[in-house]
């Protein structure tokens, strides 16, 4: 059974930074992509940045280009989410979700991901503000 525990979240003032873990356990392939997701009130769940184990290759979403970096270590079992420059439309409940998906840009632009992604943590709440 894949288990997925995110943790990091917190208050930060606009412009500051924010690291967030992503425990993962029960993977079966190194073929599986770890997404990072966020999802504000009122707003359908978004996909941010995405690595796959086997090669390490990453993509980041338009969104969150130039400002998210998505990283993990060599035991394969932590993806970080790395937020520099945050601002307050950046407040949400971020997520990891984990799935075998041939694309992995195809895997973190999806819509509607709730319904789409297999595996998903409980999340975890950043909030950016003054």
């Amino acid at each position: 059974q894949v288990h997925l525990v995110e943790s990091g979240g917190g208050l930060v003032q606009p412009g500051g930074s924010l690291k967030l873990s992503c425990v993962v356990s029960g993977l079966t392939s190194d073929e599986f992509v770890i997404g990072w997701y966020r999802q504000a009130p009122g707003k359908e769940r978004e996909g941010l940045s995405c690595i796959r184990f086997s090669d390490g290759f990453t993509y980041n979403t338009d969104s969150v280009k130039g400002r998210f970096h998505v990283s993990t270590v060599n035991t394969k079992n932590t993806v970080y989410l790395q937020m520099n420059n945050l601002k307050a439309e950046d407040t949400a409940v971020y997520y990891c979700g984990a799935d075998i998906y041939t694309s992995v840009q195809h895997m973190c632009d999806i819509r509607r991901p709730a319904s789409r992604i297999d595996y998903w943590g409980q999340g975890t709440q950043v909030t950016v503000s003054s």
